[in-house]
């Protein structure tokens, strides 16, 4: 047997005894995924996704995936020669489109990722903010001003919408009966028309509502950069806010970031931005000491 034969062997058992305290840590503790971009459209990612969440679910973990699908939209609404339209990069929304996006979100993806938890082995459940009146929306108001304007203009986007309230009962007792939820980011007034939702804004929410100890937010980025180029982790609230207001955190990072840096003001213990075009991403960030992205946290304390 060469010495690599005998190396890999003995690094999976070290790669398992450092997991062994996050374990311990974070057993019976929820971690809200908000699952999209590369993740969500390479097989070998996709394949891992499923793995990683229903390992979290053996090890007494509880995942609750809320789940993105933009481009799956948009390659619908083509096929079916019904224009997409945007505003301040929101997705224009009417009647029509809704449709669409109930189909797309609702159905085709949201069953697809139940459908791989299932076959990994898991118990995957999928709903919608509308099942159970999970997620109250209300509509979101888009504003545009310029310097000539004297007061901004209020755009009207249609059905696109942002959470206004969430109900976790749904939610909790499927994961106490040992089901992973999936969720897709529609929600409901009190009239009873839809809203897309943004899914980082869900996840941000649910997180909330479910004081998760984690929201892990997967990107097609490696985290939050600094000047130099390198990943930054262990972040204050504090410190987050600074690097908004002085440019640091910026286009369309910002967004992903404020998301996170509102969750963790609202009670999660950590939010992550972490890289979804790594395998295991998820697995990596929560088991490992190093970890493969930004983790923001209240105080700001170095490390998991």
């Amino acid at each position: 047997m060469t010495d690599q034969q005998t190396r890999a062997p003995q690094l999976t058992v070290e790669v398992l005894s450092e997991a062994l305290p996050y374990i311990q840590r974070f057993s019976g503790k929820t971690v809200v995924v908000k699952y999209g971009g590369n993740a969500m459209t390479e097989d070998t990612l996709i394949d891992s996704f499923a793995r990683d969440m229903v390992l979290l679910k053996e090890v007494g973990i509880n995942p609750v995936v809320v789940h993105g699908g933009g481009p799956q939209i948009g390659d619908l609404l083509a096929k079916l020669k019904i224009e997409s339209r945007f505003v301040n990069g929101m997705r224009v929304t009417d009647a029509e489109t809704m449709d669409v996006v109930e189909m797309v979100l609702g159905g085709l993806v949201n069953k697809g990722i139940v459908n791989l938890i299932n076959q990994a082995g898991g118990k995957a459940i999928g709903l919608t903010g509308k099942d159970g009146s999970q997620i109250r929306a209300r509509q979101l108001k888009v504003e545009h001003q310029t310097p000539e304007m004297t007061a901004p203009e209020i755009i009207d986007i249609g059905h696109v919408g942002e959470v206004e309230h969430v109900s976790t009962d749904l939610i909790e007792m499927l994961a106490e009966r040992d089901f992973i939820p999936v969720i897709a980011p529609i929600g409901v007034d009190h009239a009873g028309h839809s809203y897309n939702i943004n899914a980082d804004l869900v996840a941000g929410k649910v997180a909330e509502a479910l004081c998760a100890e984690k929201l892990m937010l997967l990107t097609n980025v490696a985290g939050l950069m600094n000047a130099e180029g390198e990943v930054v982790t262990g972040l204050s609230t504090q410190q987050v806010d600074a690097l908004i207001a002085n440019g640091t955190i910026h286009g369309g990072m910002l967004p992903k970031i404020r998301c996170a840096l509102e969750a963790v003001k609202g009670g999660v213990a950590s939010a992550h931005i972490i890289d979804g075009r790594v395998p295991h991403a998820t697995l990596l960030e929560i088991f490992t000491n190093a970890g493969v992205g930004t983790q923001i946290l209240e105080t700001g304390a170095a490390g998991e």
